[in-house]
């Protein structure tokens, strides 16, 4: 049997890595009041290649008031990026976020519980990206903008 290799679609998220500051706004939701936030992630390359982890921490008024840690990876039988979250919300991740890469928008999905949950990172450049999530808690008719960011690069 060959091994598995990274390929290019792995590579695609490398552009992920660095540490990274961010503006955010939060939007009123059963988890809090929302409001302006500062996020910070760090990303970083793991297990050969094949993974980019991810660690998470937001910040309001002036105070830690999230963190978390994600998995990104790429599935090559199923042709999707996937992400794993976890964070101190102590919710268990029942499976990894779903989605795919087009052109500069990386758009990942996951259904919980809770409700349903859309990612859609969009990278104006190698140092400057835009987060928006969205959450469903209707089956998916509509979605609300949950968190937006843009963030840049630490150099």
């Amino acid at each position: 049997m060959e091994m598995p290799k990274v390929t290019d679609e792995h590579r695609k998220l490398h552009v992920l890595l660095g540490d990274w500051v961010g503006d955010e706004k939060l939007s009123p939701s059963p988890w809090g009041p929302g409001g302006p936030a500062i996020g910070r992630n760090t990303f970083r390359l793991d297990l050969d290649g094949f993974f980019v982890v991810q660690d998470y921490v937001e910040e309001m008024d002036g105070k830690v008031s999230f963190r978390g840690h994600g998995l990104f990876g790429y599935d090559t039988l199923s042709k999707e990026y996937t992400w794993h979250w976890f964070d101190n919300m102590g919710f268990v991740p029942g499976g990894p976020s779903r989605g795919t890469w087009e052109g500069d928008t990386l758009t990942l999905q996951l259904t919980t519980p809770r409700g349903k949950a859309r990612y859609v990172y969009r990278f104006e450049s190698d140092s400057k990206y835009h987060l928006r999530i969205e959450n469903s808690f209707d089956g998916g008719a509509t979605y609300v903008t949950f968190i937006e960011g843009t963030y840049t690069k630490k150099v």
